[in-house]
């Protein structure tokens, strides 16, 4: 490796998921054990913008693989976005000698990173960190994985009372744009019906669905819903549609929040971060920038962080094939 970089610093920025800290854990040790200085910058990029960096060192990230969110704390910055703001950053990295950064985020910090690394020749790789697993490129992003064990868990919770009460369930899920969570957890939990913005099927399809679920013996009923689904209705709404076509069912909702984005990183999302960490440090010693380090058939792979941001999103219609099939 030709190392021409003494110091890199690693910041988390946007959404919080778990795994970023062992992320940061992996960016850490990756660095001493190549002998180069690590610098931990807290808040995003509007700790960059005020030089809230702190140097950190294998010992510094002990103890943290296990923990969710982020240590190193996350921001959403107004001020990054503008030429002025970036500039201050700029100006801090090289009063502290930082001579390229890793960043943990999703679409929007990547989108902050390709704008900072162009005005300024910084070199910049990005590690995908989103429970919502919408980054092009990779095939997992840290925290999915996560986030679909703690969604499983919950729908198995509420269909055990759901199942005492011959209720149907909706449950809300996150999902701005993407429908992963909702699509994988419904199978894995065994929903009568997935709601996801890549489709927009109608409510016409779901009443139908529930209809044949009566039909053949269903007492209770759970249906998914991504929060970005496309029917023009919120969940209270479509669980009021429902309730006025199909009067037969004591219908119950419930919206999962931000439980999604907690708890302790699953093992899966500890070794997925550990791999992008390491890639993301030998990346910038081999001289690389403006990439994404993502995961592709269980290789760690160097994407453009163009591509990252505006590539097709990953849906998977075989899964939706399955999951009509399973819910008859």
């Amino acid at each position: 490796m030709a190392n021409t970089i003494k110091k890199i610093g690693v910041l988390t920025s946007g959404g919080d998921a778990p795994g970023m800290n062992a992320a940061i854990r992996a960016v850490v040790r990756a660095c001493s054990f190549y002998n180069v200085d690590c610098v931990g910058v807290y808040r995003g990029y509007q700790g960059l913008m005020e030089g809230d960096f702190e140097e950190l060192n294998a010992r510094s990230v002990r103890n943290i693989i296990n923990k969710g969110g982020t240590f190193l704390k996350s921001a959403r910055s107004m001020e990054f976005k503008t030429v002025e703001g970036r500039k201050r950053a700029y100006e801090q990295l090289t009063k502290n000698n930082i001579d390229a950064l890793v960043v943990i985020g999703g679409d929007g910090t990547f989108t902050g990173g390709v704008y900072f690394s162009k005005e300024f020749d910084l070199p910049i790789v990005g590690i995908p960190a989103t429970i919502d697993n919408d980054i092009s490129g990779t095939d997992f992003t840290l925290g999915y994985d996560t986030a679909l064990n703690t969604v499983v868990d919950a729908i198995d919770k509420i269909r055990d009372t759901a199942s005492s009460h011959n209720r149907l369930f909706f449950i809300e899920v996150m999902g701005r744009d993407a429908g992963d969570i909702a699509l994988n957890s419904g199978i894995g939990a065994g929903a009568e019906e997935i709601l996801i913005p890549e489709e927009d099927e109608g409510v016409e399809r779901m009443l139908e669905s529930l209809r044949k679920s009566k039909m053949s013996g269903k007492l209770s009923s759970i249906i998914v819903v991504a929060e970005g689904e496309k029917s023009g209705k919120n969940i209270f709404q479509l669980a009021e549609y429902v309730e006025e076509h199909l009067e037969d069912y004591d219908i119950r909702v419930s919206v999962l929040g931000h439980i999604q984005r907690g708890g302790r990183p699953s093992c899966f999302d500890r070794v997925l971060a550990s791999k992008l960490g390491v890639g993301a440090v030998e990346a910038l010693l081999d001289g690389d920038s403006k990439v994404m380090i993502g995961l592709n058939h269980q290789h760690v792979v160097r994407v453009p962080l163009t591509v990252a941001i505006n590539g097709e999103a990953k849906y998977d219609k075989e899964l939706r094939r399955v999951a009509d099939i399973t819910s008859v």
